[in-house]
């Protein structure tokens, strides 16, 4: 099996989930829960899942940081990203398909990033403003795994972050490189966990436990 190849070269070793957390959501946009225009797979379940996680971390005081792909209405920042995948040059500030879902909408002091590339930390402010709050482990979810979310936890890694992926609060269009994304970042980048035994290791965690 590939996993014992893995096993035996040492890869997915566990790593210390240690206290201040910080929340990263991706790109959980109108235009992702779609089927119709770039959505489909467990898409919708990880936006449902998503829900209680955030409260959690609102109810915990966490950093909050959001991401959306936002391009320039002229198409000015046109790039590989969407030359491979053109309908991304639809996804503009005033978009409907490039806004937050409702049901995760950002709120005050939460930090919203907008990209042109898959990574969330590439090219933006956020590295920083986690930084400025002291975030040692950042728990993502959002969509797609094989896609934004896996570029997103390989910056958080090569940042010196250590991620978190809830696997239940990700989602991709397509089953099937979403669970090989998700077994890969477990075994290279990131620890991955359902949301109920992430939230049960931050109760552990929080100061006083």
């Amino acid at each position: 099996m590939d996993d014992q190849v893995f096993k035996r070269q040492g890869f997915g070793t566990d790593v210390d989930l240690v206290p201040p957390f910080g929340l990263l959501l991706v790109d959980f946009v109108n235009g992702f829960a779609d089927p119709g225009v770039f959505g489909g797979g467990n898409i919708t379940s990880a936006i449902a899942s998503s829900q209680p996680l955030l409260d959690y971390a609102r109810r915990c005081g966490w950093p909050v940081a959001h991401s959306r792909i936002v391009f320039a209405d002229d198409g000015a920042d046109h790039n590989i990203f969407s030359r491979k995948v053109p309908g991304m040059l639809t996804l503009r500030e005033d978009s409907h398909a490039s806004a937050i879902v409702p049901e995760l909408a950002p709120i005050a002091g939460e930090l919203v990033v907008r990209k042109t590339v898959p990574s969330a930390f590439f090219g933006t402010t956020l590295a920083a403003w986690l930084t400025q709050r002291s975030v040692s482990t950042l728990l993502v979810a959002g969509c797609v795994t094989s896609g934004c979310v896996r570029a997103s936890v390989v910056d958080a890694m090569s940042l010196g972050f250590t991620p978190l992926v809830v696997a239940d609060c990700v989602g991709d269009r397509a089953i099937a490189p979403h669970d090989a994304s998700l077994f890969d970042m477990q075994q290279k980048y990131a620890m991955v966990m359902d949301r109920q035994a992430a939230l049960e290791l931050c109760d552990q965690a929080a100061p006083g436990n």
